[in-house]
């Protein structure tokens, strides 16, 4: 039998990449894997600081932006789309456990942090700390905190400006929202109150005073539900 004739059946591949965090899993289809290439990641913008998954951007040799994605955010988010692909992830069954409520804790000032955390801490909840706006809305695509607790001046994003985001993502819009912060003057209370801030405290602030105002906005909350 002449074999020259017969040719090998050409088949067609495609690039996946298998991903894993905790208790998620999925399958990322990616049209090509070029290399590893060292890059540069510089801060994005505010306007896709909310988009799941991009945390940062680097520019090409040849001044082409491109967008950097994190793969553990992606396979944290059961249904996100990347570009004109949406990627499903696939939840494994695990038990229910009970948690404790989360505190997000946003502050340029690492001692508030340390001492906000502190007291949030010793009254039960879990705490996650920002060191500003920007972190604070990177955090926030991973997970959606039970209430949050913000200064306004910090650099990059301030205080108002994540206020905005917060009450503009259907998943944070009616989350208790409390700012602290030195600027007590009435123009910044009534331009919190017109963005949607539930609380105002100056610093420094009182503890029973917060405590009480947190446990008030959850129970609240809670009503609500």
């Amino acid at each position: 039998m002449d074999h020259q004739e017969h040719q090998p059946e050409d088949h067609a591949y495609v690039s996946v990449l298998l991903l894993r965090s905790a208790s998620y899993n999925i399958a990322l289809h990616v049209d090509e894997v070029i290399g590893n290439q060292e890059a540069v990641m510089k801060p994005i913008g505010v306007q896709l600081a909310r988009v799941p998954g991009i945390v940062g951007a680097t520019v090409a040799g040849d001044g082409h932006i491109m967008l950097i994605i994190n793969p553990v955010q992606l396979a944290n988010r059961e249904v996100l789309a990347v570009g004109s692909v949406v990627v499903k992830a696939m939840k494994a069954k695990v038990p229910k456990v009970v948690t404790k409520r989360r505190i997000l804790v946003v502050d340029d000032s690492l001692t508030m942090r340390k001492v906000l955390g502190r007291l949030l801490e010793r009254e039960g909840f879990e705490v996650l700390v920002a060191k500003d706006g920007m972190d604070a809305m990177q955090l926030l695509q991973e997970t959606t905190p039970d209430a949050i607790l913000t200064d306004i001046e910090m650099p990059r994003m301030d205080g108002f400006a994540l206020a905005r985001n917060i009450r503009d993502d259907a998943r944070t819009a009616n989350t208790p929202l409390i700012m602290i912060s030195s600027r007590t003057a009435d123009k910044h209370q009534n331009l919190a109150k017109e963005i949607g801030v539930d609380a105002f405290f100056g610093k420094p602030v009182q503890d029973d005073e917060l405590i009480s105002k947190v446990n008030e906005l959850l129970a609240s909350k809670r009503v609500l539900h």
